[in-house]
C-alpha cells in the first residue's frame, strides 16, 4: 500500500539522529514533519552530540560498518555538510602500558583499512616516537612506547555546528519544531488499543504541558532517554556515559596546534585540534564507561534529580588518564586546569549494534532509532536514509538492526565490556561519585 506522505510524522529528539531523520524524510517527500525536543534551542544540550567535535573514521572490525562509515564520510564532503567536516587525519595508537586487549584492537583496526581500496594509500605505520613526531611536530613529550598508524583520510566533524546547520536547513524547508521543557518534552506515547488483536497503534504523543499531538507515525530518536518512553527497550539499550574535558588555550596556543590529526591512544584517551572559535582543546579519556541503573528496574537512564552529578565534573581516574596523555604528548599542557568538564550520555548496546526498527505490536506506527553506542554521530549524514528505507519496506530486513526482545538481564557492571574498543570495566556512576566524595573528605 502506498505511503501517505502528507500524514503527520512526529520525530522525537532533535539530536544528530533525529535531525538526520527529519532531513531524509523531507528529501523523500514527507510534507508534514514535526520534531520535538525538551531543549529550548538547537543544538540540544540533551543530545550526545552537543559537543565541539566527534571522530569521523571508518576503522571497524566489521566491514558492514566500515562501508557505512565510508558512505557517511563521502556525504560529509558535500555542500550541506562539508563546512563541519575536517579531514585532518587520524592516528590510532597504544602506549607502553596498554593492556593486550588494546593492542589487539589496534591491530584489527589497522587490518580494516590498510588493504581497503579507498584507505590503503593513506595509511602510514608509526613504530617509533620519531615517527609520531613527524606527524605531530608540536609533540615534545616522551611518547613512551607509542605505536600505531596514521590514516590521513579520516578526521572529525564539529558536532554542535552540524546540528545547528541542519536545523536551520529544515526550518527553511518548512519542518516544524516544538521545543522547550513544557511543549517540546514528550512524556507519553499515546496508543489506541485494538479490539481484535494484541496490537496497539501509536496515534501521537503527549507533551509535558498536557497537550496531545496526533501523528500517523512517531519516530523516537531519543538516545540515552529512549527507555523513559519505551521501557521495553531498556532490556538491551542502556544509558552509558564517558567523560569530556577541555583546556582553555590562548589564541596563539590554539594556532600552534592548528591542523593536528585526531590522536586516539586506546589505553588513555583522545584529543582534537583546538576549536578555532573558542580556542577550547577537547580531550576524552577511554574506558568501558559509566551507567546509572535504577535500583528497582535495573534500567540505566541519565541521572536526574535522584542523582545530582556534580557540575564541571569527571571521575578522578579519568582525569589521571588525561594528565598522562598530555604528559606523553604535550607536557606543557599537563598541569593546566580542565574546564567545562561533563559526562556525555548516549544509548549503548552490549555488542555496539544499532536498533532501527518498528516497536513490536505497534504495526508501522512507531519506530525507534537507538543504540548509537558511541559510534553513531559519524553516521549523521546517512542515518535518515535507514528510516526512509524501513518505511518503504515495511520491515527491518537487517537482523542486526531489528528490535531485540528481552535479553533476560539489565545493564550490570560488565555491560558491553567485551566490545573490542572498550578497555576496562563498566562502573555505576553513583559509586564513582561516592568514592570521589569520600576521598575528598579524607583529605580535608
Amino acid at each position: 500500500m502506498a505511503i501517505d506522505k502528507t500524514a503527520p510524522v512526529a520525530v522525537l529528539g532533535a539530536g544528530a539522529w533525529g535531525l538526520s531523520t527529519a532531513l531524509h524524510l523531507l528529501d523523500a517527500g514527507y510534507a508534514n514533519i514535526t520534531v520535538f525536543d525538551q531543549a529550548s534551542e538547537i543544538p540540544s544540550p540533551y543530545s550526545g552530540a552537543y559537543d565541539l567535535n566527534k571522530i569521523v573514521r571508518a576503522e571497524y572490525e566489521d566491514n558492514f560498518y566500515t562501508e557505512l562509515a565510508l558512505k557517511a564520510i563521502n556525504r560529509w564532503k558535500t555542500a550541506l555538510w562539508g563546512a563541519n567536516f575536517h579531514q585532518v587525519g587520524y592516528v590510532l595508537a597504544t602506549s607502553s602500558a596498554a593492556p593486550e586487549k588494546a593492542v589487539k584492537h589496534l591491530q584489527t583496526a589497522l587490518l580494516s583499512v590498510k588493504s581497503h581500496p579507498v584507505f590503503a594509500n593513506g595509511i602510514t605505520p608509526l613504530d617509533t616516537s620519531q615517527d609520531f613526531k613527524e606527524i605531530y611536530w608540536q609533540f615534545d613529550g616522551p611518547l613512551t612506547g607509542f605505536r600505531g598508524y596514521h590514516n590521513r583520510l579520516a578526521g572529525y566533524a564539529h558536532s554542535s555546528n552540524a546540528m545547528a546547520d541542519i536545523h536551520r536547513h529544515l526550518i527553511g524547508w518548512g519542518v516544524k519544531f516544538v521545543l522547550g521543557p513544557k511543549e517540546g518534552k514528550v512524556v507519553r506515547i499515546v496508543y489506541r488499543e485494538s479490539d481484535n488483536s494484541s496490537e496497539r497503534s501509536c496515534i501521537g504523543v503527549q507533551a509535558a504541558s498536557g497537550q496531545i499531538h496526533h501523528a500517523r507515525r512517531t519516530i523516537a530518536c531519543l538516545g540515552a532517554w529512549a527507555a523513559r518512553l519505551i521501557p521495553d527497550i531498556g532490556s538491551y539499550v542502556v544509558a552509558k556515559s564517558w567523560s569530556v574535558a577541555h583546556i582553555q588555550l590562548t589564541a596563539r596556543e590554539s594556532d600552534y596546534l592548528r591542523g593536528i590529526p585526531v590522536l586516539n591512544v586506546r589505553d588513555l584517551g583522545f584529543f582534537f585540534e583546538p576549536d578555532p572559535a573558542t580556542h577550547l582543546f577537547k580531550l576524552c579519556p577511554l574506558g568501558a564507561g559509566y551507567i546509572n541503573s535504577d535500583r528497582s528496574t535495573g534500567i540505566s537512564l541519565p541521572p536526574g534529580e535522584s542523582l545530582p552529578v556534580p557540575r564541571d565534573y569527571i571521575p578522578a581516574n579519568d582525569e589521571k588518564k588525561l594528565r598522562r596523555l598530555l604528559w606523553e604528548t604535550l607536557p606543557w599542557l599537563a598541569d593546566r586546569p580542565f574546564v567545562d568538564q561533563k559526562m556525555c550520555w548516549f544509548a549503548d548496546t552490549a555488542d555496539s549494534e544499532y536498533t532501527v526498527d518498528f516497536v513490536p505490536d505497534t504495526g508501522d506506527s512507531l519506530i525507534v532509532l537507538s543504540g548509537d553506542s558511541g559510534h553513531g554521530f559519524k553516521m549523521m549524514p546517512i542515518v535518515g536514509e535507514w528510516v526512509v528505507k524501513l518505511l518503504r519496506d515495511g520491515v527491518q530486513r537487517l537482523p542486526r538492526w531489528q528490535w531485540r526482545h528481552s535479553q533476560g538481564q539489565k545493564a550490570g557492571k560488565d555491560w558491553g565490556d567485551a566490545v573490542s574498543w572498550r578497555i576496562g570495566n563498566t562502573r555505576e556512576i553513583e559509586e564513582v561519585i561516592e568514592e570521589q566524595s569520600r576521598a575528598v573528605k579524607a583529605r580535608l
